[in-house]
């Protein structure tokens, strides 16, 4: 009688889990792969009925859905090469961010409950004196931080949210820039939120770009373009 593949396959998982159970709990062996498939199609045909061979559309059937499994495995390692050189390139792609500038898309801070706020401009220049402004929502300026003698880099400021009669300012968003003269008597302006990429670092597969005095994730910065 010949021996059907299905069947084959099925006595040989059961006997396969039954027999590996204790030597490998953790490997999933209810799965063929291609090379089992051709081994179960060799052994059908060695235990067929010589007086009752296999039908030549059976084994064409046979013979075709390896094929669609060797084809669908080589689409599976090719996807997955592909993956990892568009993972490889991203990273270089990050890595090629340093030195130039990056925009983060916005110039303000978030005031609450009155807490302090630590922030940080880039400065091109070195300075000689200057102003930084601190303005609500409406565009108006609602207090001013007096600077002067700074390096050239990113300085480090920190703003109470307070007015001049220490009551707290409104909860909310508040803008800073600055305008400044440099020690050679040219006026130029800065802000917030504006920073030269100083390194990359990948933090679980996700590229963070340092800005100023902190890491941030590079999907959040809106521009990067070279310095002028």
């Amino acid at each position: 009688m010949a021996t059907d593949i299905n069947s084959l396959a099925t006595s040989s998982s059961y006997g396969t889990a039954t027999t590996t159970a204790n030597e490998n709990v953790g490997e999933d062996k209810s799965i063929l792969g291609k090379d089992d498939f051709l081994k179960l199609l060799l052994v059908e045909l060695q235990h067929q009925d010589p007086t009752s061979p296999q039908d030549s559309d059976k084994i064409l059937q046979q013979t075709s859905e390896l094929a669609s499994l060797e084809a669908s495995t080589n689409t599976n390692k090719a996807l997955e090469s592909l993956s990892t050189s568009m993972s490889s390139s991203s990273q270089f792609s990050a890595i090629g961010t340093i030195g130039k500038m990056a925009d983060m898309g916005t110039d303000s801070v978030i005031l609450e409950d009155g807490t302090p706020i630590e922030f940080g401009i880039y400065f091109p220049d070195a300075l000689q004196s200057g102003e930084i402004k601190i303005k609500n929502k409406q565009g108006i300026t609602v207090d001013t931080i007096s600077i002067s003698d700074l390096e050239k880099g990113t300085n480090s400021f920190e703003w109470d949210g307070r007015d001049k009669n220490g009551n707290a300012f409104e909860d909310g968003y508040y803008s800073i820039d600055a305008s400044y003269s440099t020690h050679s008597g040219e006026v130029k302006e800065a802000r917030f939120g504006l920073y030269p990429v100083e390194a990359v670092r990948f933090n679980g597969g996700e590229a963070e770009v340092r800005l100023g005095t902190s890491y941030v994730p590079l999907s959040s910065v809106k521009e990067i373009y070279n310095p002028s």
